[in-house]
């Protein structure tokens, strides 16, 4: 049953502190409206959330920093071309078993221990999936399997009761196959596993995990999967002076005073031109990340904010243009 939306936490429009978190690095994000509700009707709905965007617009943190607001454990997981849907249900260590098969053949077992020790659920691990669909069983075939595949590091306090939020992200990078393979997981909450005799499924009593799923464009995505996510596309303004004002205040979001003023409006301006000019060759232009990254490379060489602007002049050919130049 989809659920009203007073019933689902609201999500602070403030800056929010995200901690480290396995190999993200410490960061700040704001939410604005239009995310802050995007989550939370995705969370009613139940279903998916499809984060659309540039490279470098903040699709993948949203769904840390919703995360982060929400009390929920994150786990990501990075679609690339071999992907298949399968690896984010569940693996199965089919090399590992028939070298302990051969092991085995070298000596003298009887046949009950070999069927014990060879039993196909000692090779199977808990994909993504499978971790926020249903924690305990997850982690109980974790221990089967003698610690197989990585388990997920929740944050300090939180138990399954508290609810998960799972990152698929750039989908776009993997064939139709997988995203049509998650049909199905996706919109009954669940999915089966062989040698198991019971599916993985969401438990009644706890909260519905939150899947948030990006893509770069760089394929389209089947129609039936698109149906069966809410859709949130981040769109950076056309109008210079909002594109400009839009990204000073993410700079200030992050830097702060450490910034020389005139700093984030002069970066904000290089990084404008650059995306006109690699439009005009067709290219994807700089955006959110790269911005960041100027920054952090002047208040990093140039503490002294004084000596900013003349530093920011000299290494902005470094980190906006990533296209090669015009003839």
């Amino acid at each position: 049953m989809n659920l009203p939306l007073s019933t689902i936490p609201a999500i602070p429009l403030t800056d929010l502190s995200l901690p480290p978190r396995g190999s993200w690095p410490a960061s700040v994000h704001r939410f604005d409206e239009e995310s802050a509700l995007a989550v939370r009707s995705a969370l009613a709905a139940q279903r998916p959330l499809l984060v659309r965007g540039e490279p470098g617009s903040g699709k993948s943190q949203l769904a840390r920093a919703a995360a982060e607001a929400l009390g929920r454990l994150f786990i990501a997981e990075v679609v690339h071309a071999r992907s298949e849907s399968q690896d984010l249900q569940w693996r199965f260590d089919a090399l590992g078993r028939l070298g302990d098969a051969q092991a085995m053949g070298a000596h003298q077992y009887g046949a009950d221990e070999v069927r014990q020790r060879l039993d196909p659920r000692n090779y199977l691990s808990p994909g993504a999936l499978w971790w926020v669909f249903d924690w305990p069983s997850a982690l109980r075939q974790q221990q089967q399997s003698g610690g197989r595949g990585a388990r997920p590091q929740p944050p300090a306090g939180w138990s399954p009761a508290r609810g998960s939020v799972l990152l698929i992200d750039e989908i776009d990078k993997a064939e139709a196959d997988l995203p049509n393979g998650l049909l199905e997981t996706l919109g009954n909450g669940g999915f089966s596993v062989p040698w198991l005799d019971t599916a993985v499924c969401a438990a009644p009593a706890m909260p519905t995990p939150l899947v948030v799923i990006t893509t770069n464009e760089e394929r389209e995505l089947p129609a039936a999967f698109i149906r069966r996510c809410l859709v949130l596309n981040l769109r950076w303004p056309s109008n210079e002076d909002a594109f400009t004002a839009r990204l000073i205040e993410r700079g200030r979001l992050h830097f702060h005073a450490r910034c020389h003023p005139e700093v984030y409006r002069e970066a904000a301006r290089q990084l404008w031109q650059d995306r006109q000019e690699a439009a005009r060759q067709g290219l994807q232009g700089p955006g959110q990340a790269e911005y960041l990254d100027l920054l952090r490379v002047v208040v990093s060489l140039a503490p002294v904010i004084d000596e900013q602007l003349a530093l920011l002049a000299k290494v902005g050919e470094f980190a906006l243009r990533k296209h090669p130049p015009a003839d």
